[in-house]
Parts: C-alpha cells; structure tokens; sequence
C-alpha cells in the first residue's frame, strides 16, 4: 500500500515538555526504510507546523493553549481526510495525544463521503475522557476521545466540522488503568467497550482483541490510536505520562499483528514518544517495530 507519514510534532496538550521530538526520534529509527523493506511505498508528507509554548500565553487554564491546538488539529484533520480520498494509508506520528482529535475529524470526514461506519480501537494507559469541566489539569491531551464522541468543549467537537465524529458504541478502549472519576463516569455513561489491564491480566491479549474486534465487526473502517504510555515503562520509557503495569512487548505486537492479519486497520497514529525520557531511542525503535508488526511482518 501506499503509506503517507505526517508527522504532528506538538506537546501542547501535554504537562511535559519534550513529546514535540517524538516524530523526528521515529524517523531517525527508520520508520521508511523499515516499512519499504516490508514491500510498500512510503511517502513522508513532513510535519505540520506548530507554536512552541514558550511563545504563547495560556487563556484559559482549563482548555490550555486551545487556539494552536485547534489550529494544528484542523489542518492536520483536512491533510488526513486528503491522504485517505487517495485512496491511500495516513500514518500520524506526535506528538501528544490531543492530535487525535484532528486525526479522527479526517478520517470521520472521509468515512461520511464514503458512507462507510467508522470506529476506532484506543490503545492507551488513559482514557483521554476529560472535558474542560472534569480535567484535573487542564490538559488538552487527556481529552481527545471525549471530544471524538462529542463531549466537552465546542472548540474542540467541532474540528473538521460540528459533528459528532465517532459513535461511541464503536469505540473499543484497551490497555487502560489510569482514570479520573470524570472519565470513569463519562465511559459508563457512553457505554463505551473498554478493556483494562485487568482483563488483559485475567483474560490474556488474545481473548482480548478477539473480543475488541468483534465488537467492531460491523465497521467498514478501523482508526487506530495507539499512545505509547499503553507499555510498561520497562519496555517504552520515553513517553510523556509513563504509567506502571502496562503492556508488555508480545502483547502490543499480537494487537498489531491480529489487526495485520485480518486487515482490519485502515489509519494509525502513534503517539506520546519523548526523547528527553528515552534510552538511547528505546521507546521509538519499539513504536517502528509495532508499526511493522501492523504492516505485515510476519515471524515466519
């Protein structure tokens, strides 16, 4: 297939500094090469630009540095949406994870044109279901599935448009165990499929995405959202919210692998890398291997 790289380097919604560096730290582990080695065409659309902090002010500390994020989300949404008319594959490296809420606008734009049923598979330590009224912080990165689905602030519902981008009775949340008691009411509320790291634990990775794919069997089209904080820190140390207990190396690579083998992906973001947190660019090897496993390597 014809791969389209777009690279988001944003830390914006995010409390650290340093994820901006994630999508130059993936290239530099050889993100093309090592997917063209796998038999498609890579083409590398470069970064969106973003403003750096430290030349911005914070106006309003629940929804921080809300314009530029927007602005980044809106364009990035239009880039999406484009690769996808192409008929081809959009592959979003941040980043922080408020970037999905542009990702998912793109690919919710294409799939009404199309008239396809859309869902998306979070993978994530957080559930990013934060609204302006529930953030502890005022991160926008901790609220970018609640805006998918319609929640929180107009601003950010209506990237790309003002439509709720993404049915959250297909949403399927894995590798979760971090949330606040907003979030954890928001899920209930939405009845939105979630799989913790307890029911990976009890259960086993493969049941697991067996059960997440057939709740999302009556999609035409699978977003895949993918924050490498969903890892064990042991195994992905360079990320902006590292979280103890996470997924270990085999079960991020059989979600991968599973979703190559039914051919059920059909857009990918990954998310969260920070160099400054890193060994030896560990965390951006690891995030090129798993997007390896999602492209077709096999291990026979």
């Amino acid at each position: 297939m014809n791969i389209h790289i777009l690279g988001v380097p944003m830390d914006l919604g995010a409390g650290r500094r340093g994820v901006d560096m994630g999508p130059s730290a993936i290239r530099i582990a050889g993100v093309s090469e090592k997917l063209q080695n796998l038999g498609h065409t890579v083409i590398d659309d470069g970064d969106i630009s973003t403003k750096i902090p430290e030349l911005q002010k914070v106006k309003n500390p629940k929804l921080k540095y809300l314009s530029e994020i927007v602005r980044a989300c809106t364009l990035l949404s239009s880039k999406v949406e484009k690769i996808l008319d192409s008929k081809d594959f959009p592959l979003v490296l941040g980043g922080d994870h408020s970037i999905a809420i542009g990702t998912i606008a793109g690919v919710s734009n294409y799939c009404k044109k199309e008239n396809k049923k859309f869902g998306v598979l979070w993978v994530d330590a957080h559930g990013d279901m934060n609204t302006d009224a529930t953030s502890p912080s005022g991160n926008i990165h901790g609220m970018p599935l609640a805006a998918s689905i319609g929640l929180g602030a107009l601003e950010l519902t209506s990237v790309g448009g003002d439509f709720q981008k993404v049915d959250s009775k297909n949403v399927v949340m894995i590798a979760i165990r971090d949330l606040d008691a907003g979030e954890k009411a928001a899920i209930r509320k939405n009845n939105i499929t979630i799989f913790t790291m307890e029911d990976i634990d009890k259960h086993g990775m493969a049941v697991v995405i067996t059960k997440a794919l057939r709740k999302l069997k009556d999609v035409d089209f699978i977003h895949v959202s993918f924050d490498l904080d969903a890892m064990d820190p042991q195994v992905c140390p360079g990320v902006g919210t590292p979280v103890k207990g996470g997924l270990g190396y085999r079960e991020a690579h059989l979600i991968m692998e599973t979703l190559s083998e039914q051919q059920r992906m059909h857009s990918l973001e990954i998310v969260e890398a920070n160099p400054i947190l890193d060994n030896r660019n560990q965390s951006a090897e690891f995030a090129v291997e798993l997007m390896q496993s999602g492209f077709g390597k096999k291990i026979i």
